[in-house]
């Protein structure tokens, strides 16, 4: 049977980046063996799953690149055949009605009797889980109640001697004895599916024959084989991912870390789908060399099982300083992507970019297209995210310039004589013919000696007045993209000193 993997999330809220990873490499074994990649919705749970939800996971998965085999499966669809397969291991023996009342959970005095019974049971020497009284109850009995109405869970009957084992493609033999599971609840007394039985359902439904997916699951997939043998189906085999930690290696939430957690974060602050894809592949997982930039092609090639780390992944963003909202290996990864990428395909995210900003002009689709490639080739150098061409570089595409206080006062406020220097440069570069980065700096470099001035003045003057900002590409490839034009109002204008009155 060729390769079947699913990536299963649950649609209660954003997509986390952990289930994000865990998608990703599902994919990648799928398209290195040759195999399907399937998509199941999990929204069993009703009063918190929501459409907007299930948009997220989809809409993410696409701007990851993660595309599916087959049509998606929502699980909740599959709810009457979950429950028809329960009522089939109680008729085979397998399972066994459980009448105890369910316990109402506003009731401290009965929870708290609860507690004090399981705490004076352990200090005894442990838990019996075959204690149940209904475990052994005759089924004519069995039968009579349920057929009065008398509400009921039904629990697979777990033997008194043996264990699960299973060898994990990532940490290896795995065993579990029976003695430590509980009979597991198949469906709950309102007649709703539990999670273990609808997944292990499903999946031999979809023919899965590899579950990846977070270490975190480890206890569930013991509990699962107990299904698959009671069903009589081959598990699958499984591969669980080491976890996705803060800093301070404590758990990733969305409760405590908010956006940081979201995929959507990072492409709504600029990330380009293909760094991310790389920065989350290497999460957890490294190829057998020391590449870390690698392709879509590189990186299916590269993916392997065994490749996978049993040590968790830390995430290193500042939780003190919100300014760094992110891994700086994320930053860096994007900003090398951003500088590298094929031109044409960076401009298709920049023109998305700058539409949202308001910066787009329908000119740079052909009169003005030249000029585009060449600003954005010019200042892609410095970037890391695709928000910087709509803040530092909106000056390239905007006469609206957001100037940087810093950068005005080290550039510009620091030497008075510039209010006289730089509009007299405007003058003197407004003679100059062709206005290119070699005929600008000509010039400029004869003005400043002209002057008796620090040619690095001038340049770090100009910069500010141009850019607004402190740093950028260099100062003479500045002036032929910004033009003759622009550059000489630039100079001239007045709005840099209104700082120094604030």
């Amino acid at each position: 049977m060729s390769i079947r993997v699913r990536f299963a999330p649950s649609p209660t809220g954003y997509l986390h980046i952990g289930s994000a990873r865990s998608a990703l490499f599902n994919w990648l074994y799928a398209r290195k063996t040759g195999g399907l990649f399937l998509l199941r919705i999990e929204d069993t749970d009703m009063q918190r799953s929501t459409e907007a939800s299930t948009r997220s996971i989809i809409e993410g998965l696409e701007w990851l690149g993660l595309d599916y085999d087959e049509e998606i499966v929502f699980q909740s669809d599959n709810a009457p055949k979950h429950k028809a397969a329960a009522l089939r291991l109680l008729e085979e023996g397998k399972a066994y009605r459980d009448f105890t009342p369910k316990v109402e959970r506003t009731d401290a005095t009965v929870k708290q009797g609860i507690v004090d019974r399981a705490r004076a049971h352990a200090a005894e020497g442990g838990q019996n889980h075959r204690s149940n009284p209904f475990r052994d109850l005759p089924k004519d009995e069995s039968e009579r109640r349920a057929a009065t109405g008398e509400p009921f869970a039904i629990r697979l009957k777990v033997a008194h001697e043996g264990r699960t084992q299973f060898d994990d493609a990532v940490y290896g033999p795995q065993q579990r004895d029976y003695t430590e599971i509980e009979d597991l609840v198949l469906v709950r007394s309102d007649g709703h599916p539990l999670y273990n039985w609808s997944v292990v359902l499903d999946d031999i439904e979809m023919k899965i024959t590899d579950v990846i997916r977070g270490q975190d699951h480890l206890t569930n997939t013991h509990k699962q084989i107990l299904l698959y043998e009671a069903l009589g189906a081959e598990p699958p085999r499984f591969a669980h991912l080491p976890l996705i930690l803060a800093p301070n290696k404590g758990k990733l939430s969305k409760r405590k870390h908010g956006e940081v957690v979201s995929l959507t974060t990072y492409r709504d602050k600029g990330f380009v789908p293909a760094a991310f894809r790389n920065f989350l592949a290497l999460l957890g997982w490294s190829p057998d060399s020391e590449q870390e930039i690698m392709t879509l092609d590189e990186l299916i090639q590269k993916f392997s099982l065994e490749g996978i780390s049993r040590s968790n992944a830390i995430f290193n963003f500042s939780e003190a300083d919100p300014r760094q909202w992110t891994d700086a290996k994320a930053l860096w990864m994007n900003a090398e992507y951003i500088r590298t990428m094929p031109l044409t395909e960076l401009l298709r995210m920049v023109k998305v970019e700058l539409r949202a900003a308001k910066l787009w002009r329908e000119e740079y689709e052909e009169d003005e297209r030249a000029w585009l490639e060449k600003a954005v080739d010019l200042i892609r150098q410095r970037f890391h995210t695709l928000k910087d061409f709509s803040a530092q570089g909106r000056a390239y595409f905007s006469d609206d310039l957001d100037f940087d206080e810093a950068a005005v006062k080290k550039n510009i406020l620091k030497e008075p004589l510039l209010r006289e220097l730089l509009p007299a440069l405007a003058d003197k570069l407004e003679t100059v013919e062709p206005f290119t980065a070699e005929t600008s700096e000509a010039a400029l470099r004869a003005f400043s000696e002209e002057a008796g001035v620090n040619t690095g003045l001038l340049i770090n003057g100009a910069r500010t007045m141009l850019t607004g900002q402190a740093v950028g590409p260099s100062m003479f490839e500045v002036f032929e993209v910004v033009g003759r034009e622009r550059s000489s109002r630039r100079l001239r204008s007045q709005e840099p000193w209104a700082f120094s009155e604030s």
